[in-house]
This record gives C-alpha cells, structure tokens and sequence, in this order.
C-alpha cells in the first residue's frame, strides 16, 4: 500500500464523504453555524478562506500524507446522507507502521452533543484497524480545547504527553498540543465502548 485511499464510511448518524471542492458551500454554511472560525484554539477557516483550505487538504492527499472527509448528517428516518456538517481527517500518515493521526475534525454547533462525534470516530477508528491494519491511532488537540481533550479521552484514548510551543497557531500563538493514542490491541475495548455509548442514544 503506497497512499490511503479516498472511501465513503457511513455510520448510524453521519456519513464520511472524500472531500472535495463540491463541498465548499456547504462547508461554508457548517463553519457558519457558531461561527466556528471564532475559537481561537482551533484551525476552523473563515468562509472567505475555505476554498483555499479545501484545496490544501487535497495537495496533502496528492501527497500521501493526509485523507481528508466531509461529514453529512443522516436522515433519522432513512439513513440516507443530509445536509454537510463539518469535516475530519487522517493526517501524519506513515504506512511503514502504518500509523495515523485522526483530527482537524469540527462541527457545526448545532449538532454538538448529538452522538455526530463518537459515530464519525467510531467509522474513522475502525476503518484504521480494522481495513488499514494501523499499530496505533493518534489525536492531537490544543491544551486549552478542554471540550476536545475530555471528548478524546472518553473515547478510551491514553494520553502519552505534551508537546510544548509545538505549533504556531493562525492568530501568530504557539500551541502546546496534548497527544493522545490508541494501540491495535486496544481497539476491541474502545469499540465495545464506543458501540455501547451509540446503542444508548436509540
């Protein structure tokens, strides 16, 4: 295996979708709901930059080096794929492991708390593996996005340590970023977790 390549996971409240410059408009309209772009701890673009950050994800999958999906809500009564609400990715791939990182993951606001997050994991976790056979999963968050450290956290994620001034972040601050992982040999605990928090949501 030399890239990753670009497939569709659909789960019980999103479906993950390749993405691609079709999806500009309503990436746009997600970011739009909260105003995402506003959290300072985060990288979510501003609409005017989107088309630019869209384009930038592609080059990294061009590359090799990131896969990057767009999120739809499904319909509660069919399944089917809706409206688009945020986006996630694979990033930091290296197949001589292989390992990755899943992350740059956002949400509309509006659908924050709804079972979204753990459903898209659980597709993105799985697919890890289970398909690409991945020794270990990575999650890399902010030390200040205290919503997204308890949310990786509970999905089972050990955390290794922190990197301090580790990245620069668009407002010109240094983040120190929180890593967090998940061993092939843990998954089977984290996924019986993960399917038990989405079997209570019915």
């Amino acid at each position: 295996m030399t890239a990753i390549a670009p497939v569709t996971l659909h789960g019980k409240y999103v479906t993950l979708e390749p993405l691609s410059m079709d999806h500009h408009d309503g990436l746009v309209e997600a970011a739009s709901d909260g105003e995402l772009w506003n959290l300072w701890y985060t990288s979510v673009p501003r609409p005017e930059g989107m088309g630019m950050a869209i384009r930038d994800r592609l080059a990294a999958q061009d590359a090799g080096t990131e896969l990057s999906f767009t999120t739809r809500l499904n319909d509660p009564a069919t399944g089917a794929p809706g409206r688009i609400i945020g986006l996630t990715s694979y990033y930091a791939i290296d197949l001589s492991v292989p390992r990755l990182a899943i992350g740059a993951t956002w949400n509309a606001t509006s659908v924050q708390g709804t079972g979204t997050n753990p459903d898209s994991k659980r597709l993105l976790l799985a697919h890890a593996f289970e398909t690409l056979g991945c020794a270990a999963v990575d999650f890399h968050t902010h030390w200040m996005n205290q919503q997204s450290r308890e949310a990786i956290a509970r999905l089972g994620a050990k955390q290794d340590g922190v990197l301090r001034s580790h990245k620069r972040m668009p407002d010109g601050s240094l983040r120190d970023t929180v890593v967090f992982s998940i061993l092939a040999g843990e998954w089977p605990m984290v996924r019986n977790g993960l399917d038990l928090r989405l079997a209570k949501r019915r």
